[in-house]
């Protein structure tokens, strides 16, 4: 294999794994991808020349193994988006909970005083024969 096709290949192998020197990370694998990342001008890697068959080859099968990176953002956005949804559901909830407690809470303290005329002494706080 020469070193140009070496180049090309190195280029792929370094597209595939996302760690390109060149092209900027994310770069969708195409066959101009390929040759700017190798130090070519795009537009070298020619399906009519022979020499690229092997490599075309394996730039389409890395094409059809790697996902686009939209498609993977996308994918995350959703994801995330669902994530807070559900997250906010969950405080929505905990939301109703409390404010359902209060309403007991404060309908029991009316009870209570009812009964009492008034006169209940609180729990915490407050001094007497409790512990300090």
């Amino acid at each position: 294999m020469t070193s140009a096709l070496t180049d090309y290949f190195e280029a792929l192998e370094r597209l595939k794994t996302g760690v390109p020197r060149v092209v900027p990370q994310g770069t969708r694998i195409t066959n101009d991808a390929v040759s700017l990342e190798a130090g070519r001008g795009k537009g070298t890697i020619k399906k009519s020349r022979p020499v690229f068959a092997d490599l075309i080859k394996a730039i389409e099968e890395a094409t059809v193994v790697r996902p686009d990176p939209q498609h993977v953002l996308k994918g995350r956005l959703k994801l995330a988006k669902e994530a807070a949804e559900k997250y906010r559901a969950l405080w929505e909830e905990a939301l109703a909970r409390e404010a359902s407690l209060l309403v007991e809470l404060y309908e029991a303290r009316k009870i209570v005083t009812k009964f009492t005329g008034g006169s209940v002494l609180p729990i915490r706080g407050g001094g007497g024969g409790g512990r300090e």
